[in-house]
């Protein structure tokens, strides 16, 4: 179930049973998998994507991203997988579709950080 010990208990003091829990906590998980599945629509959709991705060797507003890959899974609320770029790959622990045009990843580690990545530098 999606919901802790402490959330169950709270949502049960008030008034929700079993049941409830259950049918919001796999309402909650299938709302992931859609995320989950508009974003690597997203990404398999563009050949090149812009990001706000901020790095050491560039003073670019944005950065260009060629053939950007996404692979994600999902279990229960989390939204978790790997993006890879041109030479280089990150872990991704969430993200969300802004726009038709733009989506926000949270890359982990090396990156730590919310990043933007929209079809159009112009709109970072």
């Amino acid at each position: 179930m999606h919901f802790d010990q402490r959330e169950q208990a709270a949502l049960r003091d008030a008034g929700l049973s079993t049941e409830d829990l259950q049918a919001a906590s796999d309402h909650v998980a299938a709302l992931v998998r859609e995320d989950a599945a508009d974003l690597q629509a997203f990404f398999d959709a563009h050949d090149t994507l812009y990001s706000d991705l901020s790095t050491a060797h560039s003073a670019n507003d944005y950065q260009t991203h060629e053939a950007p890959t996404l692979d994600l899974y999902t279990h229960a609320a989390d939204l978790r997988g790997w993006v890879r770029f041109e030479n280089w790959g990150v872990y991704v622990e969430d993200g969300r579709t802004l726009t038709d045009t733009m989506v926000e990843l949270t890359l982990g580690p090396t990156v730590h950080d919310r990043v933007k990545f929209a079809t159009d530098p112009g709109e970072l």
